[in-house]
């Protein structure tokens, strides 16, 4: 319940509107239709809204039996990312996504910085992809090991939501916490490499305060 969720609220800086299938709401009523119908009832939620973006929110679902909290944004999808290049924005088409990063024993402080990445497309102009990197430049939550996040392909833990056509389907991407040398590496040599080290090493990407994976060699 969302009582159960001290830190939650909403903390918004500075809201939004429509109807049809295609609308901001429902939209993201499927959406959160489909993160309800993966992971549960939701144990907490809040919403932040940045100068300029509409509002995002942050679901939090856990712990479960494996001690696993899991937090999804909700706000993202509500509009196909848009190429910075292109001279018309799509209103319709383009990639949509919602973000969802997975911690063992929860990191509630993570809130502010999860919604952060997902108005990145409104505020920044940028689309996020699977194999992109999203820098905060601070760490993740407080005393965090992780300044950044690798995005990683879609489907294995939320199944893609398809939406009415000429829409593209809703992508959940998980977000992998990475070290500041883990991400170094990663924008030398690729995200392949780097998943490639940690699927080497058996790292525990859900540990939040794991040690940097071995880069050497």
């Amino acid at each position: 319940m969302a009582h159960d969720f001290p830190l939650f609220g909403d903390f918004s800086d500075s809201s939004a509107g429509g109807s049809d299938e295609l609308s901001r709401e429902a939209v993201l009523a499927a959406v959160e239709a489909r993160l309800l119908s993966t992971f549960g009832e939701p144990t907490g939620r809040a919403g932040v809204t940045f100068l300029g973006a509409d509002r995002i929110e942050v679901l939090r679902f856990g712990p479960d039996a494996d001690g696993l909290v899991r937090y999804a944004t909700l706000g993202m999808a509500a509009a196909p990312m848009t190429d910075p290049g292109a001279m018309v924005a799509d209103p319709v088409r383009g990639p949509r996504v919602e973000l969802v990063l997975t911690v063992r024993g929860g990191r509630d402080d993570v809130l502010r910085t999860l919604a952060t990445f997902a108005a990145t497309p409104q505020v920044e102009g940028l689309i996020v992809a699977p194999g992109a990197s999203l820098d905060l430049g601070q760490p993740l939550w407080p005393g965090a090991p992780f300044t950044s996040v690798l995005t990683a392909e879609p489907g294995g833990l939320v199944p893609d939501l398809d939406l009415a056509d000429p829409a593209d389907p809703v992508r959940f991407l998980p977000l992998l916490p990475m070290t500041p040398n883990e991400a170094a590496f990663k924008r030398v040599q690729g995200a392949e490499a780097l998943q490639e080290r940690w699927l080497r090493h058996g790292t525990d990407l859900r540990d939040p305060q794991r040690r940097g994976v071995s880069l050497d060699g």
